[in-house]
Order: C-alpha cells, then sequence, then structure tokens
C-alpha cells in the first residue's frame, strides 16, 4: 500500500484552483484544510509533509523546498489582505492582527515601520471575533473574511498587496506550497501543477459553487481567482519573494539567509 501524502490547504476562495480534484491526481493525498498559520505549525510538527504555508513561516522553516512555479500571490490589489484603519498610516499606534495570518502580519509589520517609520503596539483578533467595534487603532482582515468586510467605523481600507506594488515594485507572494525536508514527492509533484492548471481552466464553475457561501457575485469569485490573484511564481515572483524577506530580516521577523543558499530554495 502506497503511504499517503499528508497534505494540508487553506478553506480560502483563493485556494480553491490549487486543490480541485488534487487528490483525483494524486489518489495517495490525504488532504486537509485549516488556517495559514495553524498550517506552518502542523508542517513544523511533522504532522504534514507538504502544507500551503505562508512565505513568512517558509523562510522561518529552514528545512524546507517548495513545489515550483505554484504560490498564492498578486501584483497590485489581492482584495483578501486589507488593514482597516480609523486613522491614516502615519497616525497607526495599535493594529489587532487576524489570527489566521502570518505573511500578512509580517508585511504590516514591515510597511509600517520600513515604510512610514511608526512602530504601533499589536494584538491578535481570534479568528471567530468580530472586528466591528476594537479598541485598537487599526485591524489586518484575510482570506474570504477580509473579502467580505464591512466595517463603517475605520475610514480607511489598505490592500497591501497594492502598497506593497506601490512600494517596491515588485509582486507578493503570500503563500507556497512548502515541502518538510527528507519527503520526496515523486510523481506527486505533477499533481499539484495539473490541479493549477484545471482548477483555472474551471475558475467559473468554482466561483459558481462557492459564491453563495461567501454571499459573494460569481463573476467578482471569478474575476478574484483569474485576473488578481497570480498563482505562478516565475521570476519576478521569486524576487518580490526575495525582497520580502531581506526586509523580514531587516525587522528580526527572520533568521538571515544561509551564505550559501540550497539550489530549489527560496532564499
Amino acid at each position: 500500500m502506497t503511504t499517503p501524502l499528508r497534505v494540508g490547504a487553506v478553506n480560502y476562495l483563493n485556494t480553491k484552483p490549487l486543490i480541485e480534484r488534487l487528490t483525483d491526481f494524486a489518489p495517495n493525498i490525504d488532504l486537509t484544510l485549516d488556517l495559514p498559520s495553524r498550517l506552518a505549525d502542523r508542517l513544523a510538527a511533522g504532522e504534514l509533509d507538504v502544507g500551503l504555508i505562508p512565505v513568512v513561516e517558509f523562510f522561518r522553516g529552514g528545512n524546507y523546498s517548495f513545489v515550483p512555479n505554484v504560490a498564492i500571490g498578486s501584483r497590485g490589489p489581492v482584495l483578501s489582505v486589507t488593514l482597516f484603519s480609523k486613522v491614516p498610516w502615519e497616525q497607526i499606534r495599535s493594529v489587532s492582527l487576524d489570527e489566521g495570518s502570518r505573511t500578512s502580519a509580517a508585511l504590516t509589520r514591515i510597511i509600517l515601520q520600513k515604510r512610514y517609520g511608526v512602530r504601533p503596539t499589536f494584538e491578535q483578533l481570534p479568528i471567530d471575533a468580530g472586528a466591528d467595534d476594537l479598541a485598537t487603532d487599526a485591524v489586518l482582515l484575510i482570506g474570504d473574511r477580509a473579502m467580505r468586510a464591512c466595517l463603517p467605523g475605520y475610514r480607511f481600507a489598505y490592500d497591501l498587496g497594492e502598497e506593497w506594488t506601490a512600494w517596491t515594485g515588485l509582486p507578493m507572494v503570500f503563500a507556497v506550497w512548502a515541502v518538510r525536508g527528507g519527503v520526496e514527492l515523486g510523481a506527486a509533484e505533477t499533481a499539484f501543477h495539473r490541479a493549477k492548471e484545471y482548477g483555472l481552466a474551471n475558475a467559473g464553475l468554482i466561483a459558481q459553487r462557492e459564491a453563495p457561501a461567501l454571499d459573494l457575485d460569481p463573476g467578482y469569485c471569478r474575476r478574484y481567482m483569474t485576473n488578481i490573484i497570480r498563482y505562478d511564481l516565475g521570476p519576478t515572483e521569486l524576487a518580490g519573494l526575495r525582497k520580502y524577506r531581506e526586509l523580514a530580516e531587516e525587522l528580526g521577523l527572520v533568521a538571515p539567509a544561509p551564505r550559501h543558499p540550497h539550489a530549489g530554495r527560496a532564499q
């Protein structure tokens, strides 16, 4: 009997094209769904072999490789990573961070400190907590919750994908398929590429299926998956990853990269 490949993914709309029929393309995959932050913890604990994890946790992991040319990112607005604020960037003194976030939480810190020169305090917002009556100046929401959010108490809604690209000129990569050290994907690697191709080709059907539960328009969902989210991990995306790591290192959010990075790792 083939040993199951324990794979963890996120149950957000932006992930659906990457996992559509994934277990059909590789029947030995045992797929579970969880929050990005929890997937990172489970991969680090050895409970998963492959996880669609926040890129900041990929850099923190140290002994991970990634499935080539598959990612979740954006070049410009991302629509699902938003900092809602009562005041302009320069006046933010306290921030609540979505419990599900790691990459976007670090990105919030990077933009606030490196671009706007402010060092607010941070606290965690539980995944099941409301966000419309918080004491903090700003709140970071990610994923489907950010797409559905309507927070009239917050004057500003800052799209962090848009902020990043306007600042750096580079794409922002939020998540990759990280492979734990010692795990050999073998033929299963092809399944991740086939699932991506199939999912994007059928984005309209996915949108029709998922939109009602999200209370969003199917056309909006389809445009989000096909025109907003970027699922490739090419040279420009890798350049964005390197810039993100560089800034995260400067703030002590990740350890410095090894001097002699190994091939196949986004150092």
